[in-house]
């Protein structure tokens, strides 16, 4: 995706969002930001070819096997928005306060244009995930039963 549509969507000076270049790709951070918008969600990104992928997860990513979430993909956020906490002035794309739930690293088992297998070692969420593309820009996110030793 890149980083257009996050630019377009944002008026840089009125908030407090970096604006952000595209890194390197090589890293392997995520994060959980929640997001008191409009509705509360939790926004779920990882730190994948250069930009952060993104998707809005309304009730919160699971931490137990057979729990499914409803994850909609949005536009790609810049690397350096894994660190942003604050207030998004009303009036603007996103207007509400973001914080940060969860960080940490995440190591990609498998991706296909279907499905993202990865596995999280955050300071609440740790195990294997999976991403399910169903229709545009639906997902679901599911945490993996663990394989026995």
């Amino acid at each position: 995706m890149g980083l257009e549509d996050y630019r377009q969507k944002r008026k840089f000076g009125r908030t407090p969002e970096p604006a952000g270049e595209a890194g390197s790709g090589e890293g392997n951070r995520f994060v959980v930001q929640r997001h008191q918008a409009s509705h509360l969600h939790y926004d779920f990104r990882l730190e994948m070819e250069g930009v952060l992928r993104s998707w809005a997860v309304p009730k919160g990513v699971p931490d137990m096997p057979g729990v499914r979430r409803l994850a909609v993909q949005t536009e790609d956020h810049p690397v350096d928005y894994i660190d942003f906490a604050g207030t998004i002035p009303e009036g603007e794309y996103g207007a509400g306060t973001v914080e940060i739930w969860d960080k940490g690293t995440f190591r990609l088992d498998k991706e296909t244009a279907a499905q993202l297998e990865f596995s999280l070692e955050g300071e609440r969420l740790s195990g294997a995930y999976v991403l399910i593309h169903t229709d545009g820009k639906n997902w679901l996110l599911l945490k993996r039963k663990e394989k026995p030793q």
